[in-house]
């Protein structure tokens, strides 16, 4: 009987988890537990949700081996249309919301011609949008902002689902956290057995077992410290329920479909994709068609946080959205990347920004350390290439 096949883990493949832990332990550490508290987990998640749905729908972009600049500004364009339609038209909510979408659709279909069409680079396209759509958000709010907006609205961006709480130390506990924290961990203990079958059937190697118990046991007390905070204040934040939706629909497309995989062999090789019959131009359509649609989606949900609309939202929103994506382990030269990479990057640039407010430091020396981040994820992955050729 042959012996089973075992390999040590990849680190590589895990190393902004580790660095997202280690960022966390420190500023729990300098900050004496503060960041830790269920106060401040539900506000990494108020206040990180619409850069994770920025930077899920700029992965893709990112894939292709270009950036959309306009992001920022179409959230504000979207979050000011919806504004304007329920404080001056007196809309109800639903409207506002596909009135929204509506405009974030128009500018990813307004980039998406130029670019697949008419072959106009996209940084400068995208440039174009994000000048284009932060005047005409300033230009439809008058330079003012617009509020406050409906309590119904608001809820999307600071509401909580229901909850069933019971007595649990000297507070309560919300037990609709405990259950999801329960189905996640048996999803995933399922879903690696089912690796493990399938590997043993085909003849591939596993995991060694002591490290993947290690690894599976790390990830489910993240899973059960997160739910458990959450548990403790007011239980699911709405915005984790849209962001979850979100990250798991675009990690589907891009993992297991024809069009995500398009996306790839583009990025990889635009010419070798091109000859394989791929039609490149619908692709690129399509990308950024659906970054505006989601840069939509964002600007709701921060309209919807802020209870009104603002000419300044969004401000930035774009650098943080590409940040996340090369910090979670996305090439800069396209081809590489992955949904649930951007969503780490995405909350390591938050819990950096966090972890320094809570130590006070200004916003401009955050500003720096974000850089070197970020120059150092991308150095590292160019470095890496570099080794293996």
């Amino acid at each position: 009987m042959n012996k089973k096949k075992t390999v040590n883990i990849d680190l590589k493949q895990y190393m902004m988890l580790i660095a997202l832990i280690v960022i966390f332990i420190l500023f729990y550490v300098l900050s004496g537990g503060t960041n830790a508290s269920p106060t401040n987990i539900n506000n990494l998640i108020m206040q990180n949700g619409y850069v994770v749905i920025l930077a899920t729908g700029m992965l893709l972009c990112v894939l292709t081996g270009n950036v959309d600049l306009g992001v920022g500004s179409v959230l504000a364009l979207a979050g000011a249309t919806a504004g304007i339609m329920m404080v001056d038209y007196g809309s109800s909510p639903v409207v506002a919301i596909l009135a929204a979408l509506a405009v974030g659709l128009v500018a990813g279909v307004f980039a998406g011609f130029f670019i697949a069409f008419l072959d106009i680079p996209p940084f400068v396209v995208t440039l174009a949008t994000m000048l284009m759509g932060r005047g005409l958000t300033y230009t439809f709010l008058q330079a003012q902002t617009k509020g406050p907006l409906p309590d119904s609205y608001a809820q999307i961006g600071n509401g909580f689902l229901p909850t069933v709480t019971i007595n649990f130390g000297s507070g309560t506990l919300d037990l609709v956290c405990i259950v999801i924290a329960a189905i996640i961990t048996v999803l995933l203990i399922f879903s690696e057995l089912k690796t493990i079958k399938t590997n043993n059937k085909y003849g591939f190697a596993n995991i060694k077992t002591w490290q993947l118990i290690v690894k599976d046991a790390i990830v489910i007390f993240i899973v059960w410290f997160f739910f458990y905070k959450l548990g403790s204040y007011h239980g699911i934040p709405v915005q984790l329920v849209i962001m979850a939706v979100i990250v798991g629909i675009y990690h589907f497309i891009t993992s297991r479909t024809v069009a995500g995989r398009q996306i790839y062999a583009l990025g990889g090789n635009a010419k070798a994709a091109r000859l394989s019959g791929i039609n490149t131009r619908k692709v690129f359509f399509w990308v950024y068609t659906n970054m505006g649609v989601l840069a939509a989606v964002a600007g709701i949900v921060l309209s919807a946080r802020n209870a009104s609309a603002t000419p300044k939202a969004g401000d930035g929103f774009e650098l943080d959205a590409i940040g996340s994506c090369y910090i979670g382990g996305a090439a800069a030269a396209g081809g590489v990347g992955t949904i649930i990479g951007a969503v780490v990057g995405a909350f390591v640039m938050g819990i950096l920004n966090n972890g320094m407010s809570l130590m006070g430091m200004s916003t401009d020396f955050q500003k720096v350390v974000k850089g070197i981040v970020l120059l150092g994820a991308v150095t590292f992955d160019v470095l890496s290439h570099r080794k293996k050729n």
